[in-house]
């Protein structure tokens, strides 16, 4: 299927969904002085881009209140600016639930109920849904475009807290940052256009295919545009914005940017790598084009960020710097998948994904319910936060913890056997004692909050903690499929080992 406009507008409901409840927020704003109902209406939004993503049926019976995308085939629309498949569709999937649980975090933090609410959900919308287009970005073009509207919307988003100099100061970080890997990605994109001749991932796969590409030009093409999309992943050494950026930032955003734009961020990798610049081959493998060894690049680039990313945690005091460098880590993690160039990489990758989204965004929670009520992040905020009328956020940091250090029975633990298996498979030993050896140095830093958590004593300044219902409604919500997918994780592996495909022409 190549569609143009018109009939691709049946394809872009989600899209359309988010894009126009944004603009209708931005259209309102000025004219409406309760703006509490903005973060209800872009509740509702991200609910139905999620319906409209994947579907919704009537229990028990064939009928279809929404048919969603997914069985609704593959191809081109916009005029082969966008792909539809079922790739695309996942990441769809985790950009409505992060932006959902987003969303439904700010509507209980203190930090955005003193900003412009409508211009913030707004920008939420928006930003959510170019992440929906980066991840089906068919062309260059298109995926950068994409990005550099997450990426603006982002900054924007980091330094909403006017009146808070450490959000103003990670918003300038942020931007000098993103506008520097911008410009080196653009570059090397405009490298690629010129050995290619087009911007469609199509062309450039064929032309590449043909061997005549310098294999030197081609590489240092890859380099720069992974300066961009590096930038995105935070992977080193392109992470240096994340620790300030997440520091800075109000807590639900820094969720947000946590999961939503790292996931974007591979999304938008693993389409360029595996089917712009690799050919499948059979057996669910991959071989990369022009002669140029990136998956020898990228592996290093792996064990470096995970590397760096845990033995910088190891030293923080700030619960949210030191989930900056775990999210770092997290990115060397996912990139083992990456190395190893085929479809069970591929699958794992994916899988994980949804499991840090859970964990991740559900450890920002905790961090948010104590700030709300002590104004600390600290770590020795949350000594004896058990025994201080917190003892459910508590409970619920220590699953998330232990899940992201990866011990069973949790998600995070199936999420790392996956990606470990798929390394030990295609003979990266190294490359697995690297992981395992970080895995073990990460446990210690996130097993210390546990033992402040439960262990310490209070010292008196700490405050108290109280948890609203409706701060406690998202940590079952996200506690409990933490722990099931430790246990039974059958149906999110399948649904991995589907969306582990491109439409390829």
């Amino acid at each position: 299927m190549d569609l143009g406009t018109f009939e691709s507008i049946a394809y872009a409901y989600p899209e359309i969904i988010l894009i126009g409840t944004a603009t209708l927020i931005f259209l309102l704003d000025p004219f409406v002085r309760g703006k509490q109902g903005f973060g209800s209406l872009a509740l509702f939004a991200c609910a139905l881009a999620l319906v409209f993503s994947i579907g919704l049926r009537i229990p028990f019976t064939d009928t279809w209140i929404a048919q969603g995308l997914f069985g609704w085939g593959e191809g081109w629309i916009f005029s082969r600016m966008v792909i539809v498949d079922d790739f695309a569709v996942f990441f769809k999937l985790i950009f409505s639930l992060a932006a959902f649980a987003t969303v439904w975090m700010s509507l209980g933090s203190n930090e955005v109920r003193s900003t412009s609410e409508g211009e913030y959900y707004g920008l939420l919308l928006a930003s959510t849904a170019g992440m929906f287009y980066m991840a089906s970005a068919a062309n260059l073009l298109m995926a950068y475009l994409a990005l550099e509207f997450v990426s603006l919307t982002s900054y924007i988003l980091t330094g909403f807290l006017r009146q808070n100099r450490r959000s103003g100061e990670a918003a300038l970080k942020y931007t000098i940052y993103g506008g520097v890997a911008s410009g080196t990605m653009i570059y090397g994109m405009s490298w690629l256009y010129g050995i290619a001749g087009s911007f469609d991932y199509v062309q450039i796969n064929a032309a590449l295919a043909t061997g005549s590409a310098e294999p030197l030009t081609v590489f240092i093409a890859l380099v720069l545009i992974l300066s961009g999309f590096g930038y995105k992943i935070a992977a080193v050494p392109f992470h240096m914005w994340a620790p300030d950026v997440y520091e800075g930032a109000p807590i639900p955003v820094t969720a947000f940017l946590s999961v939503g734009s790292k996931a974007a961020g591979f999304a938008i990798l693993m389409r360029l790598f595996y089917p712009g610049l690799s050919e499948a081959a059979e057996g669910g493998s991959w071989h990369f084009l022009a002669g140029v060894e990136w998956p020898q690049l990228m592996l290093v680039i792996c064990m470096a960020t995970m590397t760096l990313g845990n033995l910088a945690a190891l030293n923080q005091q700030n619960v949210k710097r030191m989930l900056a460098y775990s999210s770092i880590a997290h990115a060397g993690y996912t990139l083992m998948g990456f190395v190893v160039l085929n479809d069970e990489g591929l699958r794992a990758m994916l899988f994980y994904l949804v499991t840090y989204y859970l964990m991740n965004i559900g450890a920002f929670v905790v961090v948010m319910v104590v700030a709300n009520s002590t104004g600390r992040e600290d770590i020795d905020g949350y000594r004896g936060l058990a025994w201080r009328g917190g003892a459910v956020p508590a409970v619920a940091m220590a699953i998330f913890l232990f899940s992201l250090a990866g011990l069973p029975p949790l998600a995070g633990f199936i999420g790392k056997f996956y990606l470990f298996a798929a390394v030990v498979k295609e003979q990266f030993y190294l490359l697995a004692l690297v992981g395992l050896a970080n895995s073990v140095v990460a446990l210690y830093y996130y097993t210390n909050i546990v033992r402040t958590m439960f262990f310490d004593q209070p010292q008196g300044d700490e405050g108290v903690v109280t948890l609203d219902a409706h701060n406690a409604i998202l940590l079952y919500f996200l506690a409990a499929p933490t722990i099931v997918l430790g246990v039974y994780w059958e149906p999110v592996i399948e649904l991995a080992t589907r969306s582990a495909r491109f439409f390829l022409g």
